[in-house]
């Protein structure tokens, strides 16, 4: 992909703070900007606001300077010069701002003891000020920048990676098509070669991961936390559930959830007719029929979807369109792009921009929706003048994404024959029973590793594991692949570069769907509520966000089975 559009990047509102052509990937002008908004005289209430708007207005310029730095990096990890320039803005700029924002955040708190504001309207916005206050500490920030650095070159690593397979050099993304191909030799040969791709930098992303676990520990022990799950839960602005609430999670997961994904299991060995089940075997259609290939080029899939979001809700498809049209999609797999897909807001111009790697699979599909979702939430909270409350938490940002995949599953036809669209269904249902217990995997895998610092590699593996025996169903046999399965966990990014970040799909999974069980009765109500509670963005906190939606923030046993229940029989009348 070419540098994004200056035309798209345009600020969708005139500046009033920051100068137009101010270079914000250069420190010393940051730097400039913040002294400006500290040594600002502020002596009245309406003064205060503007304070507070000038200060937001700086906050999305720089954020989304940084953004299309992240942006044009991951889009071609090897090209030199924008390696280098995202790290010189992480090395040289982030750095800067980090205390200078600390001396924002205790301003802003002073000056609402001065100047009392609307509770109702800044209650998220003082809570979190609050907490980042507290939780800043000048010796964090080099560490920060060293994580951070590091978790760029996880980044390289893992975007340099190719297969040659069957005669042609494959990105590790396209190797995900050979493992829906009914020749279970191929299948088999696919998987063995991504596996052995990924075990020859398996010691350079564990010396990665463990000088960031020494980081992390450091930085957490700078805060007064005394391990880093405790300091992040606070850095998240977790203030509406526990620890013990995610391990009550995983305990109901293991209790309803397992069992399910091990009758699914079951009764794929039993169809393919296998006295065992191997890792090759979980994406390949179990009555034999060939791969679904709902598309060819990202053109297709763009078009596809776009014509499935119509179906779906006509506001919801404008919004798609304007996306489309200015070029804010970047889809296709391609060498030297980094892995996975996300949505990044240009806080400035109040536009997503979509990353993917497509190559022609049913999950491709599913992720642009996903993608879409959280892209909608973005342009339905880009009226609110706080950049802050444009970005909900990500427990409802994943709402947004989660049920956009379940609602819009109702449209698959736009793609799909009939019989095909049931076995899109089937895939769908079949993953989400899948992400529910991968969820709780990675939640407990990551509170493991920061309740027990100090825990060797040795230690860490045989803690993976034990969870993967605990979640995994027992029915997949990777007998003579121990090694590669204890090291399956260096390809959740995540854990890598947003530690903690993954409780969040499945609290929000529950949310949507209860939102998919609303659709299901009346669609244009569930659509209606999903748009009323994205427009929210995060001027409210997590629960009234859920509310807002029609949904109970709640993720207990007792709300899982009923949602499970749901899923089980939607599964069973689809097989």
């Amino acid at each position: 992909m070419n540098a994004i559009n200056s035309a798209v990047l345009k600020p969708a509102f005139p500046r009033c703070f920051v100068p137009e052509g101010a270079d914000l990937t250069n420190k010393d002008v940051v730097v400039g900007l913040l002294n400006t908004l500290l040594s600002q005289e502020v002596s009245s209430g309406d003064g205060f606001e503007q304070w507070i708007l000038d200060n937001s207005e700086f906050g999305a310029a720089i954020s989304q300077a940084g953004s299309i730095l992240y942006i044009e990096m991951t889009c071609a990890t090897d090209d030199p010069a924008k390696a280098g320039e995202y790290q010189a803005f992480v090395e040289n700029v982030e750095p800067a701002v980090k205390p200078l924002s600390d001396e924002l955040n205790k301003k802003f708190l002073l000056l609402a003891e001065k100047f009392p504001l609307d509770k109702k309207r800044y209650e998220v916005s003082l809570r979190a000020a609050k907490a980042d206050v507290a939780l800043f500490v000048d010796k964090n920030v080099p560490l920060q920048t060293e994580v951070a650095l590091l978790s760029q070159e996880y980044q390289s690593v893992s975007g340099a990676m190719s297969v040659h397979f069957d005669g042609q050099d494959r990105t590790l993304p396209e190797m995900s098509k050979f493992l829906l191909m009914t020749d279970r030799g191929v299948r088999e040969r696919a998987w063995r070669a991504t596996a052995a791709r990924r075990m020859q930098d398996k010691d350079r992303f564990e010396a990665i991961f463990d000088k960031m676990l020494v980081l992390r520990q450091k930085i957490a022990v700078n805060a007064g936390c005394t391990n880093f799950r405790d300091y992040m839960f606070k850095a998240y602005h977790r203030f509406d559930y526990t620890p013990d609430d995610c391990k009550a999670y995983q305990r109901a997961i293991k209790d309803i959830v397992v069992p399910l994904r091990r009758e699914i299991d079951l009764r794929r060995q039993q169809d393919m007719n296998l006295d065992r089940l191997r890792p090759w075997d979980g994406a390949v259609d179990p009555l034999g029929r060939a791969p679904l290939e709902p598309f060819k080029t990202a053109g297709q899939l763009i078009e596809g979807v776009e014509r499935m979001i119509s179906r779906l809700d006509s506001d919801l498809a404008g919004l798609y369109r304007d996306m489309k049209g200015l070029g804010l999609l970047d889809l296709e797999s391609r060498k030297g792009k980094a892995p996975g897909g996300y949505q990044n807001t240009l806080n400035e111009a109040r536009k997503p921009f979509i990353f993917m790697n497509a190559v022609g699979i049913d999950d491709d599909v599913r992720t642009l929706l996903h993608e879409s979702g959280h892209a909608f939430h973005a342009y339905l909270s880009a009226h609110d003048p706080l950049v802050e409350y444009r970005h909900a938490p990500m427990e409802f940002c994943e709402v947004a994404s989660m049920s956009m995949e379940l609602m819009a599953d109702e449209f698959t036809g736009e793609f799909y024959s009939v019989q095909d669209a049931k076995r899109s269904t089937v895939e769908l249902l079949e993953g989400l029973v899948s992400t529910l217990a991968w969820v709780a995997t990675i939640d407990a895998f990551q509170h493991w590793i920061y309740e027990n610092p100090g825990h060797t590699p040795q230690d860490r593996r045989a803690a993976w594991g034990r969870l993967n025996a605990e979640f995994g169903g027992g029915v997949v046999d990777w007998s003579g692949l121990e090694e590669e399965r204890s090291y399956l966990w260096h390809r959740q990014l995540h854990i890598f570069e947003v530690p903690f970040y993954y409780i969040e799909y499945g609290i929000a999974q529950l949310g949507a769907l209860q939102i998919w069980q609303r659709f299901k009765d009346d669609p244009r109500q569930a659509v209606s509520y999903y748009k009323k509670g994205l427009s929210l963005g995060g001027s409210r906190p997590l629960p009234e966000l859920f509310a807002a939606a029609g949904i109970r923030f709640d993720f207990s046993k007792e709300m899982i089975v009923p949602l499970v229940d749901t899923v089980y029989r939607q599964w069973k009348d689809r097989l």
